[in-house]
């Protein structure tokens, strides 16, 4: 089994566990507002702002024998430059207050998520950051561009208003081919077990960012239809 298969396979408990947030299944059935969206978006920039940071973080704390991964980090820090400026334009489209956004705080869950992604990388493992970039990356794919439709229908939002999740999803269906070979490029055993432990943990505060967000209607918790239409 490869590395990344190891990562998928050992997380997908705690996957499902992010999915089964009633905030993303009750969007999967239709069920939005426009305040959990903007609620969303300012969560999302809260911690988009930090990927560039993290990113150099992590190249800056790679050991000697991890000096190959300082090239593709590159590539991420390029390739991400100004997406949390993308989240600000969405939030202006939605007819808030964006300057209101990037000068107020974060939620609680975000703020956590932010800080352990930096604890990892300076005090753990810094290959861990990969736990978070999975996460974070995997998730757009399966839900950036789904989730795009069924909040902009119901609201009658303009095109406008999803540069992030619209751009962000399709990125990201490129972005996890490549980190697949990454990964599979990582041959140290410390290093893959901080990955997944990392990737387990992420999985858990991204998902405390989603159920710290405001509900559009109560959500059924036994409803599990939707989660199966996004597993695969």
């Amino acid at each position: 089994m490869t590395f990344y298969a190891r990562l998928v396979e050992e997380t997908a408990h705690a996957r499902m566990g992010l999915l089964g947030t009633p905030i993303i299944q009750g969007c999967l059935r239709g069920e939005v507002s426009l305040p959990s969206y903007v609620a969303f978006l300012r969560e999302a920039y809260h911690h988009v702002r930090h990927t560039v940071p993290l990113l150099h973080a992590c190249k800056a704390a790679l050991p000697s024998a991890n000096q190959w991964l300082s090239g593709p980090l590159d590539e991420y820090i390029e390739e991400e430059q100004g997406h949390d400026l993308w989240i600000l334009d969405d939030i202006r489209a939605c007819g808030s207050d964006a300057d209101a956004v990037r000068a107020g705080p974060p939620g609680h869950a975000t703020e956590v998520m932010v800080a352990y992604a930096y604890d990892t990388i300076t005090r753990r493992n810094p290959l861990g950051f990969f736990g978070m970039v999975h996460v974070l990356e995997g998730t757009s794919v399966s839900l950036a561009l789904m989730a795009a439709d069924q909040i902009q229908k119901p609201l009658g939002l303009p095109d406008a208003a999803f540069s992030y999740l619209r751009s962000h999803g399709t990125l990201d269906q490129e972005h996890t081919a490549h980190f697949e070979l990454l990964m599979d490029q990582v041959e140290s055993p410390t290093d893959q077990d901080d990955i997944v432990h990392a990737a387990k943990a992420f999985y858990r505060l991204y998902g405390d960012v989603f159920r710290g967000l405001p509900l559009p209607v109560p959500v059924p918790a036994s409803s599990s239809t939707p989660t199966q239409a996004i597993v695969a």
